[in-house]
């Protein structure tokens, strides 16, 4: 399931919960529905609580665990049929605003240096004429 879009993945999901809800009578767990799509338990909890953000799905936790509901299949076509990049490109984001950020502390800590070096100049400009003798 790693390599299809995130339409196709919220409608697999709504899909295997029909299909649990209609095989046991009830609401299906989170492990229900990872074990019938087979994914890890990771996959299945970052699944559902991204397609909870969007009002897909309804997540109720319960003292036997999270049982899912579908709340509105209708917002899975607002979903771009898009290949799911976003991570790849948050990831880029990330990396490029850290090597921006890295490359402003440097020239900041080179700012700061060339400002204790002109100041330790000054410093000792004036060490030099208070002890020079007139």
């Amino acid at each position: 399931m790693e390599d299809i879009d995130l339409y196709s993945k919220a409608q697999l999901l709504v899909a295997a919960i029909r299909i649990l809800e209609y095989r046991k009578n009830d609401a299906p767990s989170v492990e229900a529905l990872c074990e019938m799509l087979n994914l890890s338990s990771e996959q299945g909890h970052l699944l559902c609580n991204k397609f909870h953000d969007m009002e897909i799905i309804e997540v109720v936790k319960c003292p036997f665990g999270a049982r899912l509901f579908i709340r509105n299949h209708l917002k899975i076509e607002e979903i771009s049929r898009d290949k799911d990049t976003s991570i790849q490109e948050e990831i880029e984001k990330f990396q490029s605003s850290r090597k921006d950020f890295k490359q402003k502390i440097e020239s900041f800590q080179a700012e700061k240096a060339e400002r204790q070096k002109t100041m330790f100049a000054e410093i000792e400009k004036k060490l030099k004429r208070n002890v020079e003798p007139v």
